[in-house]
């Protein structure tokens, strides 16, 4: 059986998801399936190529939604799962007939997918997800921005956050789904001393602090909310948390990027903040007026790369309104 495993690609908890659903349909599913992987990005237009389901089974993890009737599996944790409300509907309809209830799976509340994928496999299908228990627990904090302080986010001691910036630097397409299936084989630690991952670490860290100095140089912070503009500088990544770093007493942060495929408007609120939760911005309500969308407190719209100035109006727009809506004015 040929199982191809779509997932979030260039992020931290798509690739475990992607590894931990393998595991997980390996030991509880099917013993001699052979598994493929394939990053899906988000980005101006489709999302999805029906051409590329032709597996035997076709999974999406840490992804939105397809209605696609190839699709066998899905996994997700986004507030914006669905990219239209027929999707939504669709699915609605599959989990009142039954016929989703055991092989697709949304919740928005839990912080990361491979922590929801993990609860599912344990409590539906006898996962043993002890094994893999430092995965999860990694993936909760990366993707929930769960670190003790912005230092240890930017600064990046513990593996998981080395691997993490070489899975949102790389530009080869066929690291990933090397990396993939190690990361529920071996500690994170020992993932990190393979020769193909260890000699990337290097230059990306300089240009990690490339990326430090130039946001220095380029964001500005006025009621509550960072603002920066690097899209003259094709960075295919960097850390969010450089804003909060640099800007510690900010509450949001709007940054334009220019990469090989989008011009990408990333908005985010600082993990650290002392302002009430109550009176915070829901950012993937934001992110979904202009196509985009995230969770509560992190989104992201992307722009096809020749369209900045589309780009720039809408981070312009957010700006306006999250500065208007200062917590703590």
């Amino acid at each position: 059986m040929n199982v191809r495993v779509f997932y979030h690609d260039k992020c931290f908890d798509g690739a475990c998801s992607a590894s931990l659903f393998a595991r997980f349909h390996r030991e509880c599913i099917r013993g001699d399936a052979a598994y493929t992987y394939h990053g899906l990005v988000h980005r101006a237009g489709a999302l999805f190529n029906e051409a590329d389901f032709t597996g035997d089974e076709n999974a999406i993890v840490d992804f939105k939604y397809s209605a696609s009737p190839a699709i066998t599996w899905w996994f997700d944790h986004h507030l914006s799962a669905f990219l239209t409300p027929e999707d939504h509907q669709q699915y609605l309809r599959g989990l009142a007939d039954g016929s989703f209830s055991s092989r697709r799976f949304y919740d928005p509340d839990y912080t990361s997918c491979t922590s929801f994928l993990a609860h599912i496999a344990s409590t539906r299908f006898g996962f043993d997800a002890a094994p893999v228990a430092e995965l999860i627990h990694w993936a909760d904090i990366v993707d929930g921005a769960l670190y003790e302080s912005p230092e240890a986010a930017v600064e990046m001691a513990a593996p998981a956050m080395k691997l993490t910036l070489i899975i949102e630097s790389t530009q080869d397409p066929a690291f990933i789904p090397r990396l993939i299936p190690l990361l529920t084989t071996m500690p994170l630690a020992e993932v990190l001393e393979q020769p193909f991952v260890a000699e990337l670490l290097p230059p990306l860290l300089d240009r990690h602090r490339e990326a430090l100095a130039l946001i220095r140089e380029r964001s500005e912070e006025k009621d509550g909310t960072i603002y920066f503009d690097i899209t003259d500088r094709q960075l295919e990544g960097y850390n969010k948390f450089i804003p909060y770093y640099l800007h510690p007493q900010a509450t949001y942060s709007i940054g334009l990027s220019k990469s090989s495929f989008r011009t990408k408007v990333a908005v985010g609120s600082n993990p650290w903040t002392k302002a009430d939760p109550e009176k915070m911005v829901n950012l993937a309500t934001i992110c979904e007026r202009y196509g985009g969308g995230g969770h509560a407190r992190v989104g992201a719209i992307s722009f096809p790369p020749d369209r900045s100035d589309e780009a720039r109006k809408a981070a312009a727009e957010i700006v306006a309104e999250l500065r208007a809506a200062n917590p703590f004015a």
